[in-house]
């Protein structure tokens, strides 16, 4: 027995939208038509032309188990993926205690399975407890199954060791992932972008240079070892540069964007100084907003990826300086870039999907992000009509620590399936 899925809109090769059924046998995608007739009694579940698109694929998120099970476990942040359409994410490894272990790779692995929702693949941190004084066992973490190797949520400070690391891991034909911020550069207490908003309250601000001298640093360091380097939650125009010329001198390197950062920019925060805007990298200018889109639609930046970083209602009602960085956004990234930038023309619909799926796959050489014929039926449908508000209160995941509440979008996911199986259902 399979499953019909019946009406749904797909998009062809000229970003059009057709009218086609998908049937599913054993978690496979073995027929695309534009009618399927239920011949062996297949389950139907009718679209009434809804998108179909692959399940999208976060290369960055944090569900913070082990260690910090208040904020978000491995089920609680598997949940809010398969609410948000995403069918593979890839969680960092500044946990308690950090990935840094074969141990701890596999009690990741482990907790996914058991949910049984999106497929979690863990990276492993590069240097242990990612303090930056030694490399882990990169070999083991490998077999473990460790997606790759990042420090996120700190910069690799030295150039020495992360050239190593680079070393380490082009051996081993496994990816360097870097959170990238100079310490040496970062004020004391800074919270926001050194801009308008921090000028206005008389604050520290975070310099876009903390930012960029490490991706250029790690560029030159990907071109003499070969090794393939991915920017975390790339944010300033000048690290955009970087990369695009990184790319035409022909170093493997690649970036990701998040929403908040295509979409916001520090003139946005409010006067209140809400907590909920505090991310790290912070919101920049206006200026650098507009070369992340810019460079997304060149393909100087490659994909897209929430970082979603959930906190306690608690943490983050503390004043700025105080309260964590970050905030969740897996459940609301495809409807907010839907309706803020393909309805406003800013990207296509072809573009947002290959960006948030098909991209991130070939990138890191995952099997998924397709939607043909004998590929694996990951998929998510969304509803391209329907308005509703951001309600932080419906979210799947623990936290709820957005600066999008309330806004309205269409685009919603409504159906998500992981190898041929439902594993959300919007009532």
């Amino acid at each position: 027995m399979g499953t019909i899925l019946k009406n749904g809109k797909l998009l062809n090769e000229q970003g059009e939208l057709e009218s086609k059924d998908l049937l599913i046998i054993d978690g496979k995608i073995t027929t695309i038509d534009v009618t399927i007739k239920n011949d062996a009694g297949h389950e139907e579940i009718e679209l009434a032309g809804k998108l179909v698109a692959p399940g999208l694929i976060d290369v960055h998120v944090h569900f913070r188990e082990p260690g910090f099970e208040a904020k978000e476990t491995i089920e609680t942040g598997a949940k809010a993926a398969v609410a948000g359409g995403y069918t593979t994410v890839s969680c960092m490894p500044n946990t308690r205690p950090v990935i840094d272990t074969p141990e701890t790779v596999t009690f990741v692995v482990d907790k996914a399975k058991e949910a049984g929702l999106a497929r979690v693949l863990p990276y492993a941190s590069i240097t242990v407890r990612e303090l930056g004084r030694e490399l882990t066992d990169f070999a083991a973490l490998k077999e473990a199954g460790a997606f790759a190797l990042t420090d996120d949520g700190v910069g690799v400070q030295g150039a020495g060791m992360m050239k190593e690391a680079m070393k380490r891991a082009k051996e081993l034909d496994i990816s360097i992932v870097a959170h990238c911020e100079e310490n040496d550069l970062l004020p004391p207490g800074a919270a926001l972008h050194d801009g308008v908003k921090a000028a206005k309250h008389g604050l520290p601000g975070i310099p876009s240079e903390s930012e960029s001298i490490h991706v250029g640093r790690d560029i030159l360091l990907a071109e003499a070892t070969g090794v393939h380097y991915h920017v975390c939650h790339i944010s300033a125009k000048e690290s955009v540069r970087l990369v695009r010329d990184g790319k035409r001198a022909g170093v493997n390197v690649s970036a990701e964007v998040t929403p908040h950062h295509l979409l916001l920019c520090d003139e946005d925060i409010p006067d209140s100084l809400d907590a909920n805007w505090k991310m790290n990298p912070p919101l920049r200018s206006k200026a650098d907003r507009e070369a992340l889109i810019e460079g997304l639609k060149s393909g100087s930046i490659d994909i897209i990826a929430t970082d979603h970083a959930p906190h306690t209602e608690e943490e983050k009602a503390k004043e700025l300086a105080r309260a964590p960085f970050g905030i969740v956004g897996l459940e609301t990234a495809f409807p907010l870039l839907y309706t803020h930038l393909v309805e406003k023309g800013v990207l296509t619909l072809s573009e947002l999907v290959d960006k948030m799926a098909t991209k991130p796959a070939e990138l890191f050489n995952l099997p998924y992000g397709k939607l043909a014929v004998g590929e694996i039926a990951d998929l998510a449908v969304f509803d391209l009509e329907t308005e509703r508000a951001i309600d932080p209160e419906q979210f799947e995941s623990k936290g709820k620590n957005t600066p999008f509440a309330g806004w309205t979008c269409k685009g919603w996911n409504v159906l998500t399936m992981v190898e041929g199986k439902i594993v959300y259902q919007r009532a």
